[in-house]
C-alpha cells in the first residue's frame, strides 16, 4: 500500500522531468514492446509469403475496435480517476474504476459476437480477395477471442496508470509481449501452424497478461480497488468517463477505418501493395507508440495536478512533455527516412513489396517530428476534462483528417497519393492544434 501512495503523491510533489520519466519510462517500454511484437508477428508471417502477410495486414484493424473498447473506459475512467484522487476523493475513485471495468467487457463480449457471426463479408469489405480470404478466415477467428482479453487489459492497464502505477502495466505487457515473440517462431515456423500459430502465440499471450493484472487489482496492493460490491453505475459516472472515453473509441474505430480503407485502395495496385502498406503501418506504430507510451504517463501526472487545481505545475509538466516527445519523435524521423529500404528488407524479401514500402515509410515519416507536440496538447485537454477539444484532437490526425486524405489524394495521385495521406493529415492537425492552443491562451 505504501508503495502505491508514494506514487500517488509524486504526482504532486516530484521534480518534473525526473516524475515524467518514472510515470512515462516503463509506458514508453511496454508500447514499445507491444509494436515489437506486432513487428515479430509480421516477420513470421510474412515469410509464409504475401498473401499471409496481406491477410494479417486486413485482419488487424479488428484488434482497434476491441482497443477501443478498453480505451474508451480505460483512458476515460483514467482522465477522471486522476482527478479524483487529486481531490481526495478515493472511494469514488473505486467506484468508477469499478463500474468502467465491468462495462468493458459487456461492451466487448457484444463485439465479438457480432463479428465471429458477420466474419466472412467483413473480411471481404476489409479488403480481402478471394486468394487471400482462407488465410484471413483461418487467422481472425482466434485473433477476435485474443483482442477480446485485450479490451480487459487496456481497461486494466489504464485504471493501474491513473493511480500511477506504470510498472504494474509495464510488467503485465512486457511478459505477454515475450511470450508472444517467443511462441510465433515455435506455432508458426516449427510446428508449421502458419497464420493460425500467429493467432494463438497472441492469444495465450493476452491469457497472461490478463492473469497478471487480475492478480494486481483483486488479490495484490492496488491502491485502486475493482469489486463487485463497488459496481453502482450512475449516469454521472459514465458521462464524466464516456465524454473523454468515446473520443478514444472514435479514435481507434476511425484509425481502423483508415487502415482498412488503405487496404481496400491498394488491393487495385496488386496484393503486394497491400502486404507493404500493411508492413509500413506496423513499423510507424513502433514510433507512434513511443509517444503513446510517454502521454500515459504524463496524462495522470496532468491530470492529478489539474484536479489538485495547481495550473502553474500542470503548465511547466507540458512544457517539458513537449520538449522531450519533438526532441524524441525528430531523430526518428531521421533515422526512418534515411534506412527505410533496410527496414523494409528485413521485413519481407519480396522486391516489388520492398520497393512499395520504402517509399510508403518515407512518405509516412516526413512530419512526424510534429507528432509530440500534437499529442501532447490532445492528451492535456483531455486530461483535464476537456473533452470534446481533446477529443478532436486525438482523432483528428489518424482518422478526421486521414480518411478524406486517403479518398482524395487516391483519386488524384493514385498508388501514390495513398502514401501521401498521413502527411496531408499532418498538416492539418499540425494547423488545428495551433489554433486550438492559440485560442485557449487567449482566455
Amino acid at each position: 500500500m505504501n508503495k502505491n501512495i508514494s506514487k500517488v503523491e509524486i504526482m504532486e510533489k516530484g521534480e518534473i522531468i525526473k516524475t515524467l520519466l518514472i510515470l512515462g519510462i516503463p509506458m514508453i517500454i511496454s508500447m514499445l514492446v507491444t509494436a515489437l511484437y506486432n513487428i515479430v508477428d509480421t516477420y513470421f508471417v510474412s515469410s509464409l509469403g504475401t498473401h499471409q502477410s496481406a491477410a494479417v495486414a486486413i485482419a488487424f484493424p479488428i484488434s482497434l475496435y476491441f482497443s477501443g473498447i478498453g480505451l474508451t473506459f480505460g483512458v476515460g475512467a483514467a482522465s477522471y480517476i486522476s482527478r479524483l484522487l487529486g481531490a481526495k476523493k478515493n472511494e469514488e475513485a473505486n467506484i468508477v474504476a469499478t463500474v468502467s471495468f465491468y462495462t468493458s467487457i459487456i461492451f466487448a463480449i457484444f463485439l465479438a459476437i457480432f463479428l465471429i457471426v458477420f466474419i466472412r463479408p467483413i473480411l471481404i469489405f476489409m479488403g480481402a480477395t478471394e486468394t487471400v480470404i482462407p488465410f484471413a478466415l483461418e487467422y481472425t477467428i482466434i485473433f477476435i477471442v485474443s483482442t477480446f482479453l485485450s479490451t480487459i487489459n487496456i481497461t486494466m492497464g489504464n485504471i493501474a496508470i491513473a493511480q500511477g502505477q506504470t510498472t504494474v502495466t509495464l510488467k503485465s505487457m512486457l511478459c505477454g509481449a515475450i511470450l508472444n515473440i517467443i511462441l510465433d517462431p515455435l506455432f508458426i515456423k516449427y510446428l508449421a501452424m502458419g497464420v493460425k500459430g500467429a493467432a494463438i502465440a497472441t492469444l495465450i499471450s493476452q491469457i497472461v497478461t490478463l492473469i497478471i493484472y487480475f492478480y494486481f487489482f483483486f488479490i495484490g496492493n492496488s491502491y485502486i480497488k475493482i469489486k463487485l460490491n463497488n459496481f453502482k453505475p450512475t449516469l454521472s459516472i459514465y458521462i464524466e468517463v464516456v465524454k473523454v472515453g468515446m473520443f478514444m473509441f472514435i479514435l481507434q474505430v476511425l484509425t481502423g477505418f483508415s487502415i482498412t480503407l488503405i487496404s481496400n485502395k491498394a488491393k487495385i495496385y496488386g496484393v503486394a501493395a497491400v502486404s507493404a502498406m500493411g508492413i509500413v503501418l506496423r513499423i510507424v506504430a513502433l514510433g507512434v507508440n513511443v509517444i503513446f507510451g510517454f502521454m500515459k504517463g504524463y496524462q495522470p501526472f496532468a491530470g492529478y495536478n489539474y484536479g489538485a487545481k495547481n495550473i502553474n505545475r500542470v503548465k511547466e509538466i507540458t512544457k517539458k512533455a513537449i520538449e522531450i516527445t519533438t526532441l524524441y519523435s525528430l531523430i526518428w524521423s531521421i533515422v526512418i527516412f534515411i534506412f527505410s529500404k533496410e527496414i523494409m528488407s528485413i521485413m519481407i524479401k519480396d522486391q516489388e513489396v520492398i520497393k512499395i514500402g520504402e517509399k510508403a515509410l518515407r512518405y509516412n515519416t516526413i512530419l512526424f517530428f510534429t507528432f509530440g507536440f500534437q499529442f501532447t496538447f490532445a492528451t492535456l485537454y483531455l486530461s483535464m476534462g476537456k473533452a470534446f477539444i481533446g477529443g478532436i484532437l486525438n482523432i483528428g490526425r489518424q482518422g478526421l483528417f486521414l480518411i478524406p486524405s486517403i479518398i482524395i489524394l487516391n483519386n488524384i495521385l493514385g498508388l501514390k497519393g495513398i502514401m501521401l495521406a498521413q502527411p496531408a493529415a499532418d498538416i492539418i492537425s499540425i494547423f488545428v492544434t495551433i489554433c486550438v492552443v492559440i485560442y485557449f491562451k487567449r482566455l
